[in-house]
């Protein structure tokens, strides 16, 4: 019986504190008292970026933008150039295809973007070894986020298609996948981008949803 109070008590205190979180956000929307971490996933064209974006204006006046992407082609610079014209002045704009940790973003919200291509500049620069180039995300990762901040994460499920006949794509396929899983462990919030509509998985409540 006194377990069964416990749990009922327990339970009620988790939702009470919740509910004051929600009614904190409503009154005091760019106050950030706490370290987060949230991890957004999904597909191509899933509307990851456009809500993370969403996300970091709804938690700062004045988010950061921590673009990782290494221009390849003209068609890639394009693209670049419309997500930069979406973001407005209010954003902190800040270009780094590797070294995060380099960037001190203590009482910021910030939003990196993404981290496949992140993932991917490793990759080439160590010639397609797994195995270091995860070492080596895995460790400058852990120290950007050893920072007190709130960090926004956007990057691909690109493991959700079939299995491709090309070594160097599977490799890369794995690679992501495996670091997708670290961070996704380590993350506050997850979400999964379903044709623009978020879907959470961590926590699993729809509070959670923007």
């Amino acid at each position: 019986m006194a377990m069964l109070l416990y749990r009922k008590d327990a339970k009620f205190l988790s939702r009470t504190e919740a509910f004051f979180k929600q009614i904190s956000l409503l009154l005091f929307p760019h106050y950030i008292n706490m370290k987060e971490i949230i991890l957004i996933t999904g597909g191509a064209r899933s509307g990851k970026s456009s809500y993370a974006e969403r996300l970091a204006l709804r938690l700062s006046p004045t988010p950061v933008y921590l673009a990782t992407a290494r221009i390849w082609d003209e068609e890639f610079r394009q693209r670049v150039a419309r997500h930069q014209e979406r973001r407005g002045p209010e954003w902190t704009n800040i270009e780094e295809e590797k070294h995060l940790s380099r960037h001190r973003v203590e009482g910021r919200v910030v939003l990196t973007d993404c981290i496949t291509l992140w993932c991917t500049n490793f990759f080439f620069d160590l010639k397609g070894d797994i195995d270091r180039t995860l070492e080596e995300a895995k460790r400058e990762w852990d120290a950007f986020t050893d920072q007190d901040a709130t960090f926004i994460f956007v990057t691909n499920e690109i493991g959700l298609g079939g299995t491709s006949d090309n070594e160097l794509q599977r490799k890369f396929t794995d690679l992501l996948g495996w670091m997708n899983q670290y961070i996704a462990e380590r993350a506050d919030r997850v979400i999964l981008m379903v044709s623009g509509i978020p879907v959470v998985i961590k926590p699993n409540t729809a509070n959670e949803i923007v």
